[in-house]
């Protein structure tokens, strides 16, 4: 019987326009890598994004209220004090939202691995 191997990405997403915000929080903040889109999907705004073998599809919405939802990614870190000084040290969201809507949660390696 044929199975499900491995989840190939996600899509999460941002407010229209807001592709310089998602880039400066996900690639200078967390380091994450800026992947090309193909040709045929650049038009459509947003960004996609590579975490090891996990892309993650950064797509544009309007109308959609981020606060209201449960979506969220999960990371598993390996310094959970070092991470959560990261993002608290670049400040709030200016949206009017909590602070980073876009990294809800953080796990820490090490308590899944002792």
């Amino acid at each position: 019987m044929p199975v499900i191997g491995l989840l190939n990405h996600v899509q999460i997403t941002i407010p229209v326009g807001a592709e310089s915000e998602a880039r400066a929080y996900y690639c200078r903040l967390l380091g994450l890598v800026e992947i090309e889109k193909p040709e045929s999907l650049k038009g459509r705004g947003g960004l996609w994004l590579q975490l090891g073998e996990l892309q993650i599809h950064v797509g544009t919405e309007d109308g959609f209220d981020r606060r209201t939802t449960k979506a969220h990614l999960a990371y598993e870190v390996d310094d959970l004090e070092h991470w959560r000084s990261v993002i608290a040290g670049a400040g709030p969201h200016d949206r009017g939202e909590r602070p980073h809507p876009w990294l809800r949660a953080l796990r820490d390696s090490r308590s899944v691995r002792e």
